[in-house]
């Protein structure tokens, strides 16, 4: 069963979320009233409302690397994620983690970034040359 997702989390201010999601990541805006906006999270649906964002912590361990947890993220095919690492690093986005290839040569071999939207919500974007890696032990 395939199905989009919806998630829902705080952020502090619209105007720079809008100029953040849309802006820079080049997701499209959907429905909003004052207090909260949906954007189009590469074909998922965001909700970000106004709000104290959920706390993080660098507790999660990844290879060699402790990555903030709770994120959130998506999951791009190979060339997707390269155009958009540029265009953060373009954007002067600073990252938490650099785009880099995590787990090379192994099952599950993918590109991996994260970084942070203008309320500090940590996001991780993963880029997978073959999408049956995804799962793969």
């Amino acid at each position: 069963m395939q199905s989009v997702f919806h998630l829902a989390y705080h952020v502090t201010d619209l105007d720079a979320a809008r100029a953040f999601y849309g802006g820079v990541m080049g997701c499209a805006e959907g429905r909003s009233t004052e207090t909260w906006v949906d954007f189009d999270f590469f074909g998922h649906q965001i909700s970000l409302h106004l709000g104290q964002p959920f706390a993080t912590t660098n507790t999660g361990k990844v290879g060699d690397h402790m990555v903030p947890m709770p994120h959130l993220g998506v999951v791009l095919g190979m060339a997707d994620w390269t155009t958009l690492a540029e265009r953060l690093r373009g954007a002067g986005v600073a990252f938490e983690l650099e785009p880099h290839i995590r787990f090379a040569g192994e099952p599950g071999e993918q590109g991996t970034m994260f970084f942070r939207d203008p309320s500090v919500n940590p996001i991780e974007v993963k880029g997978f040359a073959d999408t049956a890696g995804i799962f793969a032990r």
